[in-house]
């Protein structure tokens, strides 16, 4: 067998045992910009016949409109004649059309996913995406965690180096790779800053799961750290030199640099009272909550479904996305806090915790959190074994 590799183009000679020659072409190509499916099967010269085939075979399989730029396919031809077809969004998403005699026949390729749970252990130098990497995990574990510790840790101003995480999490796993993480059972995080924090997963008799703490008090608090998953704040609340007006101004909130498009959290329960354009604060949201305390969210791109005045939002609900509407210098979002009507640091506050698990439930608690933090104080396999591989891309 001769395999002469050009570009995304391989053709393979293979002698037969009667001494005929089989040509077969490999063809890889991408779905680019503003183009079809059939204008990229066109594109790689595939003949009109073969392409109106290959879009036959997918119908009722594969919705065309779900089609996208930088979705890869290949084609396999057998003597200049189609003999396969693959086309795949993900590692989970894969269609397939294969020759069977004189027709071709359509199918999504099922993809085995396996759900482990594992340890994970960081290691913190320089930041918790970092620690990630360093460690051999997908760099999305540091948004599973942010959103685990989102009442005590805000996961941009309080890391320090030297602070170390741990995870009892769940694990999709095909062929060897991480597709995403699912629910984390346990959690530690030991900060110099923080201190040290432990919590545990718990399914109340409702089905509804909740983090608790090693004593049954829970993870929750009224209000979240930030309203933000993970961001750096590039503003602070209190006196400073506007960058448009170009005189000194109180600035009464805190502004977060975030990229356009960020998912901004509701940090707590609450009621809508204005959703809309705020002429220099851009579009706005304002949430009324409990004891007197108002938030704002300012210079928005766009805003979460169902928000508008008078809506209902629960805590850590997405009620719209950062952007860099109204007077603004650059991408970011200004948080701002009222309580009793005037403005106060939201850095500062320190906010009671949700309800502890009623005592009736305790006892099955602590048995159960017994067993996750055996679990989770248990030596990782991957950490013996070396680094895991990281996830391939899409």
């Amino acid at each position: 067998m001769r395999i002469a590799p050009l570009l995304s183009l391989a053709t393979l000679l293979v002698a037969t045992s009667s001494e005929a020659v089989v040509r077969y072409e490999i063809k890889n190509r991408r779905i680019e910009p503003r183009q079809t499916l059939a204008g990229a099967l066109h594109e790689a010269k595939l003949p009109d016949a073969q392409v109106t085939a290959v879009i036959s075979a997918l119908e009722g399989v594969f919705d065309f409109r779900k089609s996208r730029v930088g979705d890869q396919f290949r084609l396999v031809l057998r003597d200049g004649e189609l003999d396969f077809f693959d086309y795949r969004q993900s590692m989970v998403d894969e269609w397939q059309v294969r020759r069977d005699g004189e027709k071709y026949v359509g199918s999504k390729r099922a993809i085995e996913v396996e759900k482990q749970v594992a340890v994970v252990s960081l290691d913190i130098q320089t930041s918790l995406y970092e620690a990630a990497v360093d460690a051999g995990e997908d760099p999305a574990i540091g948004m599973v965690l942010a959103d685990v510790f989102a009442w005590d840790i805000d996961f941009y101003r309080d890391v320090r180096k030297g602070d170390t995480a741990k995870a009892l999490v769940e694990k999709f796993v095909s062929k060897g790779r991480v597709l995403r993480y699912g629910e984390v059972l346990a959690a530690q995080y030991v900060g110099g800053l923080v201190g040290p924090k432990k919590v545990y997963r718990y399914v109340l008799p409702d089905g509804q799961p909740n983090y608790f703490q090693a004593d049954g008090s829970s993870a929750k608090k009224t209000f979240l750290k930030s309203p933000l998953k993970y961001a750096h704040v590039t503003s602070k609340f209190g006196s400073r030199f506007h960058p448009v007006l170009q005189y000194l101004k109180n600035h009464n909130g805190v502004d977060y640099g975030t990229p356009i498009g960020t998912p901004v959290w509701a940090v707590a329960d609450g009621t809508v009272t204005q959703a809309g354009n705020a002429g220099a604060a851009g579009n706005m949201v304002v949430i009324r909550h409990a004891n007197g305390f108002e938030t704002q969210y300012m210079h928005l791109s766009r805003f979460g479904e169902g928000i508008r005045a008078g809506a209902r939002v629960s805590q850590k609900q997405v009620i719209a996305y950062s952007g860099n509407t109204g007077r603004s210098t650059g991408p970011h979002l200004h948080f701002g806090m009222k309580r009793g009507g005037s403005y106060t640091n939201p850095l500062n506050q320190q906010f009671p915790r949700a309800d502890p698990l009623p005592k009736a439930l305790l006892p099955d608690f602590l048995a159960k959190a017994g067993e996750l933090a055996g679990q989770l104080e248990a030596v990782s396999v991957a950490a013996v074994a070396g680094k895991a591989p990281a996830p391939a891309a899409p």
